[in-house]
């Protein structure tokens, strides 16, 4: 029976366990990168672990999201990261440099090596051929510390791509048309892998778009092969000698095959609030549109952006509409002001903004109350642009570009104008950028630490009665913007969670921090796939603050489960769906021989308030009952 190129990557990886779906294994991590919304978690677990040099063959500290400096919190966390990046050896790239997932792309993703990264889009990776997963940052803390990563064994999916794109439809239409297909929640669980003749047709920027949108099916990872349009990449960037042929065995078995036919897809939306309410946008109609956003980890390479400037050239942005745009790197940024293409998006009336996250975190370019605002990002939750009532649609760059300059939503399929042919380019080596850490080490190099950042919270040992208030009953697809929101007001103090946590859950339910604290210890009670999006841990840290002890819920998204296991958060699944009714805001829940428990098939949940049990389950892994059991994994990592 042939083998997976997924399982090929992870047998090659493979340090301890079977690669049997659903069994916990442990693997060699290449390489890391982090991100400075999370990266100064990371660099303070990090320094509790008590480290020298990093054990990867390669760790980057990449400053691309607190990049708005209106005040000193966010310059102080980039020093921070910067001092400790140089004490254990790990590369600093400066603000500006550009997006994380797009740089890594460009400067180290190797086919067949492994990546762990702070940040859900991680998976971007996966375009070149790697196994690369989002995690919550002490578990990517403890793979620079280590070298290691443990995870349960995903199944496989096999997405086969037959056929060929037509103009003006783009691999932004291919995720949405898997979103479409598969849900939000199809992949928990699971490793997407891509392959069909399709694929012959998809530049490696391409793949980088489906792999990175991967996220938002809740996959572990995507992938495609590495083949003769990887190499094309790498040599483009200077680094053909990092090639590798890769490839599943011509009769690799998967669990499941979605088929998409290439030549049948035409220009897709996800609508409002999610990125699996997706539709054709002809379907859609030429509804107005005030805002266009253009770029993000998703869709802000050197091949997005020329169909850009190509669309808008000669042309003028519709007097209702602000165009913005956010190249992906600084290399990407130079060719466009080297080759005219700058000049024609200037000329056509877009806004240029920094090479960074920008809107898509809501870190500025919010659009007006109650807009219309056509993104190429990869998320559309409620309130994620930073404005609550505006109607936020996911579009591939040909598409936010042709309706920029008509004022209305369009399919520019049906416009007459031919897709303009985008010719490659090379792109030199500039590392001015970075920031190598030679000579340095933690005798040699203090670590800079500004007065806003505090120490991350720690849990305690379980104890074997559990007790807790219920302080929120939450709905279904409870995402890590609505724990803990990301805006440019909030995120300058992603590094002192005791502030941050007074605005946990704010935009579902403003009392949730204060009905916390005067609890004392808490419960939440969510429906399906709670806690997707975002990798961020600050969505545990914040509860875990609060006084936080276990979350019953329909089903979780695997990150967030896993930051809450990592935070000596019980995550306890309902063994009947339908007693997630029973549950109410004050009801007085407790969890007796909860250590006895953890061993069981089930865990009984006994609500005081109504006088019934509830079974839930927990499908622990062995690690995962000591890290629970130590009250989270630094403190089990440290022996305390």
């Amino acid at each position: 029976m042939g083998k997976t190129l997924a399982y090929k990557i992870l047998e090659n990886h493979l340090l301890a366990g079977e690669l049997v779906p659903g069994t916990e294994i442990t693997i060699k991590m290449d390489q890391t990168l982090t991100q400075d919304s999370t990266g100064t978690m990371v660099y303070l677990q990090l320094e509790a672990m008590d480290v020298d040099k990093v054990k990867t063959e390669l760790s980057v500290a990449y400053i691309d999201h607190n990049t708005l400096q209106t005040g000193f919190e966010n310059a102080d966390d980039h020093a921070f990261i910067k001092s400790v990046a140089k004490r254990h050896g790990v590369l600093f790239s400066k603000p500006g440099n550009g997006i994380c997932h797009q740089l890594h792309l460009e400067n180290y993703g190797i086919p067949g090596k492994t990546l762990l990264g702070s940040d859900s889009h991680t998976p971007t990776g996966g375009g070149l051929g790697m196994i690369a997963i989002g995690a919550g940052g002490l578990d990517v803390a403890v793979a620079m510390a280590k070298g290691t990563y443990s995870l349960t064994v995903p199944k496989v999916i096999n997405v086969q791509l037959n056929g060929k794109l037509k103009p003006w439809s783009s691999a932004k239409d291919v995720i949405l048309k898997v979103l479409q297909e598969l849900t939000v929640k199809g992949g928990v669980g699971k490793i997407v892998e891509y392959t069909g003749e399709g694929v012959k047709s998809l530049s490696v920027t391409d793949r980088a778009t489906i792999t990175n949108m991967g996220a938002e099916l809740g996959a572990t990872t995507s992938i495609f092969p590495s083949d003769e349009n990887t190499k094309k990449y790498l040599e483009s960037q200077g680094r053909g000698e990092d090639f590798v042929a890769l490839a599943a065995d011509p009769d690799a078995v998967y669990d499941e095959t979605l088929v998409i036919d290439l030549d049948q897809l035409v220009p897709m939306a996800a609508k409002p609030h999610s990125p699996d309410n997706v539709d054709t946008v002809a379907n859609i109609g030429e509804i107005k549109i005030d805002q266009v956003a253009i770029g993000s980890c998703t869709n802000s390479s050197y091949a997005d952006l020329m169909k850009v400037a190509a669309i808008l050239k000669g042309k003028k942005v519709h007097p209702d509409v602000s165009l913005v745009i956010s190249p992906g790197s600084s290399r990407i940024l130079k060719k466009l002001a080297e080759n005219g293409a700058l000049a024609d998006m200037i000329g056509a009336g877009a806004r240029i903004i920094e090479n960074a996250c920008g809107p898509c975190i809501g870190m500025g370019q919010s659009p007006k109350s109650g807009a219309v605002s056509l993104r190429t990002f990869n998320r559309n939750f409620k309130g994620r642009s930073g404005t609550l009532d505006a109607q936020v649609y996911l579009v591939s760059p040909e598409t936010a570009a042709i309706s920029a300059i008509r004022g209305v939503l369009t399919d520019g399929s049906t416009c007459g104008e031919a897709m303009p042919t985008i010719e490659d380019a090379d792109f030199p080596k500039n590392d001015n950028f970075i920031i190598y850490p030679e000579g340095c080490s933690v005798d040699n190099t203090p670590v800079e630490m500004g007065p806003n950042i505090k120490p991350f919270p720690r849990n305690e040992h379980l104890t074997d009665t559990v007790e807790a208030e219920v302080c929120l009953h939450a709905g279904d697809n409870i995402t890590t913007d609505d724990i803990m929101p990301s805006d440019s007001r909030l995120l300058p103090y992603r590094s002192n969670v005791p502030y941050l946590s007074n605005f946990c859950f704010e935009k579902i339910d403003a009392g949730f921090a204060e009905r916390c604290k005067n609890a004392g210890a808490c419960a939440i009670v969510g429906g399906e796939n709670y806690g997707q999006g975002s990798s961020r841990e600050h969505a545990a840290l914040a509860p875990l603050y609060l006084g936080v002890k276990f979350v019953l819920a329909k089903s979780f998204a695997r990150i967030h489960r896993s930051n809450l296991i990592n935070s000596g958060i019980l995550p306890l699944v309902f063994e009947n769906p339908a007693d997630y009714d029973d549950f109410a805001i004050g009801h007085k829940l407790v969890i007796e021989n909860a250590i006895a428990q953890l061993d069981g098939e089930a865990i009984t949940v006994k609500n005081l308030t109504n006088g019934k049990e509830y079974k839930a389950r927990g499908n622990f892994s062995d690690l995962e009952k000591k890290m629970i059991l130590a009250g989270g994994k630094i403190n089990l990592i440290k022996g305390e």
